[in-house]
C-alpha cells in the first residue's frame, strides 16, 4: 500500500514550465554541454535542454524529495545522462568552471499550490506546513504561533508587501493558536476592511508568500545561489533565473549587474507572452533574467 501512496505522489506532482522557449534560446544549449538545473521541479526545463542538443547532460538538484522522484521518472528515458540531487540550491558544492549553463526556475510549483496536504494554499484545509524540505524542522504553524506581534508585522510587510501588516499580525495573536490553512486564511479576511476583503486577490495571500519565504529561508538562500553560482560557470556559459514576485526579481537583477564574472545579457527582464498565459496563468508574473560568464576582470 506504501508503494502504491509513493508511486502515486510521484505521478501527481506536477509543474508547467514557464518562458520554456525563452529559457533554451537563452542558455544556447549546446552538444555535450554540461547543465545544472538548480530547481528541477517535475523535470520540464532540463527535459527540453536534453532535448535541444545531442549528448547533453544535466545535474538536477531539488531540495523536495517529491519533486525529485518525480523528475527521476520524468528524466528517466535519458539514463546516465542525468544526475540527481538532493539539495537546496544554496547548501550545493558548486564544482569550479564546470557547467555550461544553469537554470533555476524560483517559487512554489504548480504542485506545491495544488496539493492541499503541503499547506502551500488556503484553498482546502490543510495543516500550517509550508516547509519544501519537509526533513527541516520549522513549519508556518510554528511562526505563527510561536512568534511576536512585532515579527509577524515584520515579515508580513517586508515578504509579503502587506501594507495592513500590523492589523493582521494584531488579529492573529489575538486569536491564535491556529493549526490550518482555511483558519488562518479565515482570520486573516475577517480584520481587513470589506474592499480589501473582496479584491482582486484574496486577503490572505501577501501573508502566506511571507510564510513561505520565511519558513523556506528563500530569500536568502536565493543571495547564497546566486554568489556562489557564477564560479561554476565556464567562459561563455549562460545563467537564466526565472522568479515570480518583485523581491526575488530585485535579488537576481542586483546580483546579476554586481557580479564581476557575469555580463547580463537581458536589460529588461523577460516575460511571458498572452498565449502562453492563457494555457498557463501563474506564467503571469514570471520574469526572466539571463546573463553571461566572462572571464575575470
Amino acid at each position: 500500500m506504501k508503494r502504491e501512496i509513493e508511486r502515486m505522489e510521484v505521478q501527481d506532482f506536477f509543474h508547467v514550465p514557464v518562458l520554456s522557449g525563452q529559457v533554451i534560446e537563452g542558455l544556447a544549449v549546446r552538444p555535450d554541454g554540461h547543465y545544472l538545473d538548480a530547481t528541477v521541479g517535475g523535470g520540464g526545463h532540463s527535459r527540453l535542454i536534453l532535448e535541444a542538443a545531442p549528448d547533453v547532460r544535466v545535474t538536477a538538484i531539488d531540495q523536495d524529495e517529491d519533486a525529485l522522484a518525480a523528475a527521476q521518472k520524468i528524466l528517466g528515458a535519458f539514463g546516465e545522462r542525468v544526475k540527481f540531487i538532493h539539495s537546496n540550491f544554496a547548501a550545493y558544492d558548486f564544482p569550479l568552471s564546470k557547467y555550461t549553463g544553469i537554470i533555476a526556475d524560483l517559487g512554489v510549483s504548480s504542485h506545491h499550490l495544488d496539493t492541499s496536504e503541503r499547506g502551500f494554499s488556503f484553498r482546502a484545509p490543510a495543516n500550517l506546513d509550508m516547509r519544501m524540505n519537509r526533513r527541516q524542522s520549522l513549519t508556518a504553524a510554528d511562526v505563527i504561533n510561536d512568534w511576536d506581534e512585532a515579527e509577524l508585522a515584520n515579515i508580513f510587510f517586508q515578504y509579503g508587501e502587506e501594507r495592513l501588516s500590523r492589523r493582521i499580525a494584531r488579529r492573529i495573536v489575538q486569536q491564535r493558536p491556529f493549526h490550518m490553512t482555511t483558519e488562518l486564511a479565515e482570520a486573516i479576511a475577517s480584520c481587513v476592511p470589506p474592499k480589501y476583503r473582496y479584491g482582486r486577490i484574496h486577503p490572505a495571500t501577501r501573508v502566506f508568500q511571507a510564510l513561505r519565504i520565511v519558513v523556506n529561508n528563500e530569500l536568502k538562500s536565493l543571495e547564497t545561489f546566486l554568489s556562489k553560482a557564477p564560479n561554476a560557470l565556464v567562459p561563455g556559459g549562460k545563467i537564466a533565473i526565472i522568479s515570480f514576485h518583485s523581491l526575488e526579481d530585485r535579488i537576481v537583477k542586483h546580483s546579476f549587474k554586481d557580479s564581476p564574472f557575469l555580463q547580463v545579457l537581458t536589460k529588461k527582464p523577460i516575460e511571458a507572452q498572452e498565449e502562453e498565459i492563457v494555457n498557463n496563468p501563474r506564467a503571469r508574473s514570471a520574469k526572466l533574467r539571463i546573463a553571461e560568464r566572462v572571464e575575470e576582470q
